[in-house]
């Protein structure tokens, strides 16, 4: 890679890396926003839905409808956007405008995404591009760890809306950068939205769709009650929680990392397997749950094989798109991080299923079913792969 090509990675990085905190940072401060603007604090929570939600629908759309915008201006516009939404939420004295405000954030941030990925795979070698995008997704990994932490405590201390100024200077620093390293003669694709939009019917999209969505509502079956099942199954006091959360999030950046190795050659192949490990290690926590080591081991796991399957997925949508759809690549590129929404919404509300129905402790299996789940239509989605290239091979001979 070129000294250029480097910079922009390391940039891409630090972008996911703002936009993974102005959007996860929120959690962390919900009790600030409930006392602040005198609301409940399930109220305050449907900020997060509300964000999700957002990103998941309009993050497809409106990524077709900029396609056909060269890459640099569209990025440094979005971003300006960025910043202004995080003003806006930063200056909020009521609950509606601090909704629209994050509603505004949310969309531009899904787009963001899907462009930064976009520009990766457009400039860097093909042989490189898996450890690359391993990388982007990091920043939202660095995130959770460093970035959400460090946004709480400011919150804490001088108010959530000092919160929201700090990720907006974060969006400043981003623009900066971009603005140096971001290609400028990175075109769009003029297409018309409907031959876009076909993206969306075509099979083999929706199946990738259902194989990220399942992978991670597996794992977000658990850890959306990880807190219940550390402190009432594993009964480690609440002193110790949020250190766990520590660990899960240190280990989950070596499980990014893994991913971008296991993309770098038939890593579709090597899902299928990856997927039923992911179901093992989700299922061993219904047994190591006797002991608060062997529990801790499974959740360490757990945090091992949650982001593998990214950065192979993200390729492999964009892949399929040069193959079927060559006009909609960028609208391909954000249907990862949607589907990783969706995924969390779906593990969301199957644990919280699991727990009015069933025991805690359930939720282990019940996310190993999904696991399995995305273990099947990897399946499908390979052989499908494998029919693809042998049709070719017949029509050259």
């Amino acid at each position: 890679m070129t000294k250029q090509q480097k910079l922009l990675t390391l940039n891409l990085f630090l972008l996911t890396f703002v936009l993974g905190t102005s959007e996860f940072v929120i959690v962390g401060l919900l009790t600030e926003v409930s006392n602040g603007l005198n609301i409940a604090i399930s109220t305050a929570g449907a900020l997060v839905s509300a964000f999700a939600i957002a990103f998941a629908i309009g993050t497809p759309i409106l990524t077709a409808v900029f396609s056909r915008f060269s890459k640099y201006p569209l990025m440094l516009t979005l971003l300006a956007v960025f910043i202004a939404g995080n003003m806006l939420t930063a200056i909020s004295g009521s609950y509606v405008l601090l909704l629209v405000s994050r509603l505004i954030t949310a969309v531009v941030t899904g787009v963001l995404i899907a462009l930064a990925m976009a520009v990766a795979s457009e400039t860097v070698p093909s042989e490189k591009r898996g450890a690359v995008i391993s990388i982007i997704f990091t920043g939202f990994t660095i995130a959770s760890v460093i970035g959400v932490p460090l946004g709480t405590y400011i919150g804490q201390w001088g108010g959530w809306h000092m919160t929201f100024w700090f990720t907006a200077l974060l969006g400043v620093g981003s623009f900066i950068a971009s603005s140096a390293t971001i290609p400028r003669g990175l075109k769009g694709t003029r297409s018309s939205l409907k031959k876009q939009i076909g993206l969306l019917t075509n099979s083999r999209i929706i199946i990738a769709f259902f194989i990220t969505a399942f992978s991670i509502a597996a794992t977000y079956t658990v850890y959306t009650y990880l807190t219940p099942l550390l402190q009432e199954v594993l009964f480690i006091p609440v002193r110790y929680i949020s250190l766990v959360f520590l660990l899960y999030g240190v280990v989950s950046i070596f499980s990014t990392l893994i991913g971008g190795k296991l993309a770098a050659r038939n890593g579709i192949g090597k899902l299928r397997v990856v997927f039923l490990i992911q179901a093992a290690i989700l299922a061993s926590l219904y047994v190591s749950s006797n002991s608060v080591v062997t529990g801790l081991v499974s959740v360490s796991f757990i945090a091992l094989v949650v982001y593998v399957m990214n950065s192979t997925m993200q390729l492999y949508f964009i892949d399929l798109a040069d193959k079927h759809f060559p006009s909609a690549k960028d609208l391909a590129s954000s249907l990862a991080p949607v589907s990783v929404n969706v995924g969390i919404a779906l593990g969301s509300a199957l644990g919280g299923w699991v727990t009015t129905n069933m025991e805690l402790i359930d939720l282990s299996w019940v996310g190993a079913i999904a696991a399995v789940a995305a273990s099947l239509l990897t399946f499908i989605s390979y052989r499908l792969d494998r029919k693809t290239v042998s049709g070719y091979k017949a029509v050259a001979n």
